[in-house]
Parts: C-alpha cells; structure tokens; sequence
C-alpha cells in the first residue's frame, strides 16, 4: 500500500473543507523566497510570445488570455502548480487521479475596484461559445472546479484581499447560461452596497437566479494572506475580493491554478478558449496530470512545458 503523503488533510480538516467549502491559508514559499521568485517571473510574463495563446484575438478590452496557462511555458509556473504541498491537499479532496486544467493571474491594482460576488460551475457564464469548459460526470451530483489561490505578493484587506462566505458553494445562486453586457465605463465607477466593485467590466448580478436576491455579506470572512501563501476553496463558494484602497503604491497579485478528477471532460465541445470577448486556438493546449493516472482517454494532456520541462505525476495512493 502506498504511504499516505505527508500533505493530505486529515480527517478534521477535510470535514472543515466540505463545510465551509474552503481551507486554509497554508504555507507553500517564505515570503522573501516568493519575493525572488516574483522579481525572476516578472519578465518571463511579459513575453507572451511563448504563450499557448499568442494571438492578436487573445487580448480583449477586459482581459488577456495570453497570459491564462502560463504554467505551459513558465518552468518555475509549471513547477508551482505540481508542487506536492499543493497536490497531495487537492487529491485528498478530489481522489488520486487529478489533473490541473488552468491557471490564472489575477492583479489588483491602487484604485482597481473590488471583484463581484461570484460562483462558478461549468465556466460557460464568460465563454463567447456558451459552451460549457468543464463537464462532470452525469452522476456526479455536482460540478465546479478545486480553486488553489496564491499569494504571490502581500493580500492584506486594503490591498483587496480575497472574500469568502463560509458553507455557500452548496446551492449555485446564478445561471451560467445567461449573459452578461460589457461596459467600460462602469469600471471602477459602480457601488454595490457601498463598495466598489465589478467583474472584469461586467455586473456578475445580471446572472443571477433572482434578481431581488443578494449575498449575505455579513457572514463574508476576509482571506488575509502574507505573500507565498496559497488557500483551497470550491469554485461554487460564494466569493469576492476587495477594492484595493491606494494606501499603498503595491500591487496585489494572486495565482489561481484550478484542478478537477481526470473524470471530468475539458473543453468538450471547443476548439477554441474564449472568454470576455477574447479568443485564442487551443491547438497548443493540454491538461497537466498531476497526480496518479488518466484511465478514461476523455481529455488531452501534455508531457512538458514549451521549453521541454516535464511534468511529473505524484502518487499519492487510494488513501491520501
């Protein structure tokens, strides 16, 4: 029998998790490590020329997509995102056979507004197609993706650290097949409950099941994390960010890798990624398995990075 690996969560922390639908912070970098990490990864991401999106279509007026996935072509990304203390919590969840199917950069900027209430099940409320981009299962009773948030600089409250609301990635409150109207002007301009907040140029509410409904903030938790921490949720949890209030030039930067049971169909019914109005070939693109094996030869997967660095499996055992 396979040694239970040393990051699993054990049994407490697991019912911890399927309560409140998330876990942590926990410890990954030291802060000055991730410091020089940073300062290294800075240029890396300016050149997007390595990109698995590198099109002119790729950059959209509210994001760009040449820099989702940057774990492809980015060693120290592609390493981040197979790191065991990291791995070995996501399959304690999800099973020994799990795959990393994005990555995302999510910068906040002195003055940038905070980020809408939102949840996310099959990732079709923001694809051009409306397809769903991620398709469990028949039985599995549920969907979403296992989100791991990294702190890749300081996320203090003023900074527009991360919101959760404990217990609600257990009933979705928005319809991912509606649609949402892009306006410019709105952001950075637009109070909800006297907090400035937005989705990318977009009003998450336009999604929602009830119109009269909002999100009960007064049981919201604020997510401080000192930078090269990383913390698990659901993407159904209830979630937000604040605005990043100015009091300091700094930048706010998280690192989202998402993870799913190689069981779950990737990008079933695309050829394309498009998100936000942009759009980008998924020719180059592939899953990374991270942990045990792929039994079902529903979704690809790629072996290395762009520059030829490989990615390895962890097993973690039927027990971890």
């Amino acid at each position: 029998m396979t040694q239970r690996s040393s990051f699993s969560l054990d049994a407490d922390e697991l019912a911890e998790f399927h309560r409140n639908g998330y876990i942590g912070p926990f410890d990954l970098y030291p802060p000055d490590e991730m410091e020089r990490n940073l300062r290294a990864l800075r240029p890396k991401l300016l050149n997007t020329r390595t990109s698995v999106y590198a099109e002119d279509r790729a950059i959209s007026g509210s994001t760009n997509l040449a820099n989702y996935d940057r774990h492809l072509d980015v060693d120290f990304l592609a390493e981040h995102i197979t790191r065991p203390e990291i791995v070995d919590r996501v399959a304690s969840i999800l099973g020994p056979d799990v795959l990393c199917w994005r990555s995302e950069f999510f910068p906040k900027y002195p003055g940038d507004e905070g980020t809408d209430w939102h949840q996310a099940d099959n990732f079709s409320n923001v694809a051009g197609s409306k397809h769903p981009q991620i398709v469990w299962p028949e039985d599995a009773g549920f969907g979403g993706t296992i989100t791991v948030w990294t702190a890749f600089t300081e996320a203090t409250v003023d900074m527009g650290c991360l919101q959760f609301i404990p217990g609600s990635h257990r009933t979705m409150n928005y319809d991912e097949s509606k649609s949402m109207t892009y306006d410019a002007d709105a952001i950075n301009r637009v109070d909800k409950n006297g907090i400035r907040r937005g989705f990318f140029g977009y009003d998450y509410r336009q999604l929602q099941k009830d119109p009269n409904w909002s999100p009960d903030e007064a049981s919201a938790v604020s997510q401080v994390m000192r930078q090269g921490q990383f913390i698990i949720f659901w993407s159904t949890l209830m979630h937000a960010s604040h605005p990043h209030s100015g009091k300091t030039d700094g930048m706010r930067l998280g690192y989202a890798g998402r993870y799913l049971p190689t069981s779950v169909r990737v990008y079933p019914y695309s050829d394309r990624l498009e998100e936000f109005g942009g759009s980008a070939s998924l020719a180059r693109f592939g899953n990374v398995l991270v942990s045990g094996q792929d039994s079902y030869e529903h979704n690809r997967f790629v072996s290395a990075t762009r520059s030829g660095r490989p990615f390895e499996a962890r097993q973690t055992g039927a027990g971890a």
